[in-house]
């Protein structure tokens, strides 16, 4: 079947397809959203166009396999999620003074808002940082386009090319015109032994001034798409004020001016960085006013404000450094309209207002949404392992005085900090649950040996992320926590990955299943157990045990993540023996189950028949529903 023509496609859809037609060979990468899609999609079609395709265990490794692929020749790409990159910035660093020899995208998907995320970080900055250059688009179908144009740019410059996208990008749909992709003809060259590929202080030296170079004639190069490329283009208007956007905050900025179009010159750049200088100088002459659009830093009106002072143009800057724009979250065109009208009293051009698409409507004039607060799924494995220790830290806490703090981690079980467990009291990020419990380990000696346990929780492909060198330092320096890996055999919280821990490869391909019991026991773990979550008491046991245990303690909890597993039952409420507790709704905060008022609970369609509210009920009165 041919795929040459428009096909509605997913942003990260379009990445993938345009990759593959620029000859993609070797992809890598770590799941995290919004980005995940771009590795599913190749993933779905690699054995098809003759690609080898990996979820690795982090970013870094993700990044080094695909830099290995491409010092032979390879075109190959790396996907990762903007926190990702820094995971991966050690090797990214001095990758971009060594360069690469075939090609090599890093598809790093920004998250504003954030709506996944830890952090707002921009990514364009980090390429500045890097040196490494940055394409922007701003819609699907500039995302299948640019693709193709970074593998090209990446392969005759020799150097890795970062494709940054958004979260409106990656995930927004549209017609996107695709051609046909052949099979990969597999004709690398091969790895070439040369001195430029190992590091040293003295290549350095002798590449940075290259690097530099570099710079400049990219950004000459970026300046000269304004003429024939879609993806870099000027309009003038009749007046002298200007509108610099990039990104999916182009579109928003074009559709809160498109009924004074004609009015406003427009600078969109889709090639962030190296800032295409040369054309943005041209732009900015015989304007007084530049309003610059863009979600998260303030990376074009910083290139502006430099081009203004090195030439000594007479224009003023309005964005995020004035006021006229929020600092921080993501935007969308009602905001844009209203802070270029904010720009347009600064300029001092009231007569000129930008009006809303839809008639304006009063915030209290909006019924409020239902209250949907993040919770773990009906009958997930970790509100019982979050349980079985919360009731245990309370035994400990009334008999022997000694408090517990619980490390968290990045995953599902972040959720466990929610009411009513509460069982989450430090998130930072992957892998750093084991290594802060560790840190709040060594604290009781300065707080007159008031004693507390350190519980650290952790995921099985965060485990493997991240996770194992914290175990090994903890154990090094004899750190007295204990682990709880969460083991639901997937990356749930990205759309269900494989993980070295299931079997199995990202192209399905049977792989060595690694043990993490037999890990941590390798690492000098004092005591490893395994169990599974069917039995609350058993794991409260196991939690005591491990808890009471003086130095690294771990213990493997294996179950089933239900939103890959069908349900194995449904309980429901036996009405004559309720005696209105509510004991399974104020203690587990289980989605499935609820009452109105006084009335006694309800357990909805939703239950999963994990079991956990039956063994908490102290009246017998949750038993499984009858087929």
């Amino acid at each position: 079947m041919t795929l040459t023509g428009k096909r509605i496609l997913m942003g990260n859809e379009a990445i993938a397809f345009g990759a593959m037609k620029a000859g993609l060979q070797i992809a890598s990468g770590y799941p995290g959203t919004p980005s995940s899609e771009v590795m599913e999609t190749i993933i779905s079609h690699a054995k098809k166009y003759g690609i080898y395709a990996e979820w690795a265990t982090n970013e870094k490794v993700a990044l080094e396999t695909a830099v290995g692929a491409a010092y032979s020749g390879a075109n190959t790409i790396v996907t990762m999620k903007q926190v990702g990159l820094n995971v991966a910035s050690d090797p990214l660093m001095s990758l971009s003074y060594i360069g690469i020899k075939g090609s090599l995208v890093i598809l790093v998907s920004d998250d504003p808002g954030p709506h996944s995320s830890q952090t707002e970080q921009d990514t364009r900055a980090f390429g500045h940082f890097s040196n490494i250059p940055v394409l922007d688009p701003s819609t699907p179908q500039e995302a299948y386009d640019m693709t193709k144009l970074a593998f090209k740019l990446s392969h005759e410059l020799e150097t890795p090319v970062i494709l940054r996208t958004t979260t409106r990008v990656s995930h927004g749909c549209e017609d996107v015109l695709i051609e046909d992709i052949e099979p990969v003809t597999r004709d690398i060259e091969g790895f070439v032994k040369d001195t430029r590929w190992t590091i040293f202080p003295k290549l350095t030296a002798q590449r940075h001034p290259l690097l530099e170079e570099l710079q400049v004639k990219m950004s000459d190069r970026f300046s000269e798409y304004f003429n024939d490329n879609t993806f870099n283009s000027i309009t003038k208007g009749s007046s002298k004020i200007g509108i610099a956007a990039s990104g999916v905050s182009a579109l928003y900025a074009k559709e809160a001016i498109k009924e004074h179009s004609d009015v406003f010159s427009f600078f969109k750049a889709g090639t962030a960085y190296p800032f295409p200088e040369n054309a943005a100088l041209g732009f900015m002459e015989g304007l007084t006013d530049l309003i610059v659009v863009e979600e998260l830093d303030p990376y074009m009106e910083e290139q502006f404000l430099q081009i203004a002072g090195k030439y000594h143009l007479d224009i003023n800057i309005h964005g995020k450094k004035n006021g006229s724009f929020p600092v921080s979250g993501e935007y969308d065109v009602d905001v844009v309209v209203d802070s270029i009208n904010l720009a347009l009293d600064n300029i001092g051009s009231q007569n000129l207002k930008l009006s809303h698409s839809v008639a304006a409507v009063k915030p209290e004039d909006i019924p409020p949404l239902p209250i949907r607060a993040p919770t773990l799924c009906a009958g997930c494995m970790h509100r019982t392992v979050f349980y079985a220790f919360k009731k245990v830290a309370a035994k400990m806490k009334k008999q022997e005085g000694i408090d517990s703090v619980f490390s968290g981690d990045i995953g599902c079980y972040t959720l466990g900090n929610a009411r009513p467990l509460n069982m989450v009291d430090t998130c930072l990020c992957m892998g750093a649950g084991i290594s802060v419990a560790a840190g709040l380990s060594r604290t009781p000696e300065f707080m007159q040996g008031k004693k507390a346990k350190q519980v650290a929780f952790i995921g099985d492909s965060t485990f493997f992320h991240s996770g194992i060198a914290a175990v090994v330092s903890a154990v090094y320096n004899n750190a007295d926590i204990t682990i709880a890996v969460l083991d639901n055999r997937t990356t749930a919280m990205t759309g269900h990955q494989p993980h070295p821990g299931i079997g199995l490869t990202a192209m399905g391909s049977p792989a060595k299943m690694i043990d993490i019991a037999e890990v941590l026991k390798s690492c000098g773990v004092g005591m490893v157990k395994t169990i599974e979550v069917d039995d609350l008491d058993k794991c409260m046991d196991i939690a005591t045990e491990a808890m009471e245990f003086e130095g690294p303690s771990a213990v493997v909890f294996k179950g089933k993540c239900v939103a890959i597993c069908k349900a194995t039952g449904q309980y429901v409420v036996d009405e004559d023996k309720c005696t209105n507790c509510k004991l399974c709704i104020n203690q587990l905060g289980c989605p499935a189950i609820f009452s109105i008022s006084s009335g006694i609970p309800v357990i909805q369609d939703t239950c999963s028949g994990c079991g956990l509210c039956a063994q908490i009920c102290p009246a017998g009165a949750i038993v499984l529903k009858e087929a």
